[in-house]
């Protein structure tokens, strides 16, 4: 904006320099010639009355002065036939203010603009050394040469700015005096000479003539203080501005505003030249809503950078060179890495594209807001470096829950949601929970919480089921569909019966993570299958964390950041406790949460109705079992009546031989077999063993 200001200050300088010239020609004129006086004299009126088609950009009073050289144009057109001007006394009065004018003051403002662009090359210079800086300590003397060279054409430059603007400043009322006392001593010089009465300078005229010294006087005096007061305001500033002047200031004298919605500032922004090879360019970047404008030297607007919107900022070690940090668009495709000059920039640059990227713009008081939610993370949160306590206490429960209901939030994290405001936090989140921000890796770390009996902590996990032996047991699962995630951080939850918890969960760590400068975050492949949730490391395959499935309990994504989701873990307290814990964990994707949220669901539903399907089909196998059973136990009552039967036609046929024996044995048999029906199906069996 300072750039742009100063042009439009040149330009109306190069115009008054050029209507000056114009002006100071048609008064040589009638000096040098009094044969000519009345062409010049009409040439000057004429330029008189063209004085209001020209375009000054900063004639504020082009009005007044339009009317009043319009009046003098008038007078000078009726008395240049007729006028005859003495060469002393138009050299005093006439030529005498506007070659003062032209000569010094408009040859010192070109001085100035030469000198201001000197300084301003040799700045940019030293800011070239500087940003080239290493950040190894065994360059301390250049490092130290280097700033002490960034500090002097610095202050250089600002001096001369100032001095240049005092000066561009200045020449508005110069151009005033240079234009109205010029023609006040040809007036003057006129009436003295002529001693024209009251047929051609009436009273009226005169009067004209002396409210217009006065204006001239007074012009004068406010210039006067007007210069006072700027020369007061340089000594002020310079000796205000002499900190500013290090590229690094002092982070303890200077802390860093993080609760700032906009930010302005000079970056430099890597371009990739080739495969390996890149280059940085300095440009102005000013944020402008929710989106990252930059401005190069010279052009009159800015341009779209990227849209902040719910994008993500981290820091980032970018080659040899400091307070880099990069910025990646909501989608994923498009990213841009940065250079700040000192860490204060660097840290309000990261915190206010953070805070934008919230949306907390959109509110009446942004920073306001922003003080709050900060205010409020930072006495309600405690962050923790290490998942290993929470891990050693972690153990998967085994208990299944139906398929959570997945509602949308109403507001964006940043502001203040009624829907959020009207829940009590104590109800939804632990006081003084702990967070974690990192994932510990069964590499580096054992993660008592998970069971190594199973052969899947530290294994190598091929995603797409392509491995090589024995198959693991997710590999038999009919979904395996897999999403490129970045963890954020989780924390232990009270509660898991409504979505809030997730979108509490959700605030509180990202509010966390800017407070505390955690910009850093592990980027991993999340593996949805109809058993469990597993998290792999992307270059070594290796299983991070597996989540048994009936364990998630609840799973939501965020309504306005959609790459935002989480699901809260149903885990008990110990191996000895019966105690049962939730705990909430909280990724950004690449793309939209919802999308991993429906595979989860669906991966529940899969799971529920397999389970369902087991279910039926051990009802039908117990089914078949009693049937079976049944089958057998009639086929051996057919048998048994078959071979009763069989033993009567024995019977008869010997009791007509002998009748007596036959009654006997009829009776026998008689008893018998009522001794059969009697008896059960164990008496029936020892009958037909005895027989």
């Amino acid at each position: 904006q300072t750039r742009s200001l100063l042009g439009v200050f040149e330009e109306d300088a190069a115009a008054i320099s050029n209507y000056i010239n114009q002006l100071f020609q048609a008064m040589h004129r009638i000096y040098d010639a009094q044969n000519e006086l009345s062409a010049a004299t009409h040439l000057t009126s004429k330029l008189l009355k063209e004085y209001e088609k020209q375009r000054f950009p900063l004639g504020g009073d082009d009005e007044v002065m339009t009317s009043t050289l319009q009046q003098f144009a008038k007078v000078i057109d009726e008395l240049s036939s007729c006028h005859a001007v003495l060469s002393t006394q138009l050299a005093d009065a006439m030529m005498f203010p506007i070659t003062q004018f032209k000569e010094r003051d408009l040859k010192e403002i070109l001085t100035l603009k030469e000198v201001f662009q000197i300084a301003s090359n040799d700045h940019d210079a030293a800011i070239t050394r500087y940003s080239r800086l290493s950040k190894r300590k065994e360059n301390e003397k250049i490092k130290a040469e280097v700033i002490e060279d960034v500090y002097t054409s610095r202050k250089k430059q600002h001096q001369t700015m100032m001095h240049y603007f005092c000066a561009l400043n200045t020449l508005q009322y110069k151009k005033k005096i240079s234009l109205l006392e010029p023609l006040l001593g040809y007036m003057q010089a006129q009436i003295s000479f002529f001693k024209m009465g009251s047929e051609n300078l009436t009273e009226q005229l005169e009067e004209f003539l002396t409210n217009i010294g006065t204006s001239v006087q007074n012009v004068r005096r406010e210039m006067d203080c007007e210069v006072e007061n700027m020369q007061q305001t340089i000594e002020d500033l310079e000796v205000a501005s002499d900190p500013l002047y290090l590229p690094d200031p002092d982070p303890i004298k200077f802390p860093a505003h993080r609760n700032l919605t906009r930010k302005a500032g000079y970056l430099n922004a890597r371009n990739k030249t080739g495969l390996v090879s890149s280059s940085w360019e300095r440009q102005f970047y000013f944020t402008q809503g929710g989106n990252l404008m930059s401005q190069a030297r010279g052009d009159v607007a800015g341009g779209l950078v990227m849209d902040i919107d719910n994008c993500s900022v981290m820091a980032v070690d970018c080659e040899d060179r400091r307070y880099c940090f990069q910025i990646t668009s909501f989608d994923g495709k498009k990213s841009s890495i940065l250079q700040a000059e000192s860490k204060k920039d660097y840290e309000e640059w990261i915190c206010t594209i953070n805070n934008i990227s919230k949306q907390i713009y959109l509110s009446e008081n942004p920073e306001e807001i922003a003080a709050r939610v900060n205010q409020s993370a930072l006495e309600a949160v405690t962050p923790s470096p290490s998942f290993q306590q929470r891990h050693e206490s972690m153990r998967p429960a085994v208990q299944s829950r139906p398929p959570a209901a997945r509602t949308s939030s109403t507001g964006s994290l940043g502001s203040d949601s009624t829907a959020l405001s009207a829940l009590s936090l104590d109800s939804l989140v632990a006081p003084d929970t702990p967070i974690q921000f990192d994932i510990i890796s069964p590499v580096s770390e054992d993660l008592p919480g998970q069971a190594k009996s199973s052969g899947q902590s530290g294994r190598r996990t091929n995603p797409f089921g392509e491995s090589g032996g024995s198959k693991p047991e997710t590999e038999d699962s009919i979904l395996h569909q897999l999403f490129i995630v970045r963890f954020l951080g989780s924390m232990e939850v009270k509660s898991d019966e409504s979505p809030d918890v997730v979108y509490e969960t959700m605030r509180q760590i990202l509010a966390a993570r800017a407070i505390h400068n955690v910009f850093r975050m592990t980027e991993s492949h999340l593996l949805v299958t109809c058993d469990c949730l597993k998290l792999i490391d992307p270059q070594t395959q290796v299983t991070r964390l597996q989540f048994p499935l009936p364990s998630v309990v609840l799973y939501a994504t965020h309504q306005e950041n959609r790459r935002l989701f989480g699901f809260v873990l149903r885990t008990s307290a110990g191996r000895a406790e019966s105690r049962q814990t939730s705990i909430c964990y909280i990724f950004e994707s690449n793309n939209e949460g919802e999308k991993i949220c429906d595979s989860v669901g669906l991966a529940k539903q899969i799971a529920f109705h397999a389970e369902l399907d087991r279910k039926a089909s051990e009802k039908q196998k117990e089914i078949d079992r009693v049937k079976e059973k049944q089958q057998k136990e009639l086929n051996k009552q057919k048998q048994i009546e078959k071979d009763l039967e069989e033993q009567s036609r024995l019977i008869a046929a010997s009791s007509r031989s002998n009748q007596s024996s036959t009654e006997g044995q009829f009776v026998v048999v008689s008893s018998s077999q009522s001794e059969d029906s009697d008896l059960g199906e164990d008496g029936k069996k020892k009958r037909e063993s005895e027989a």
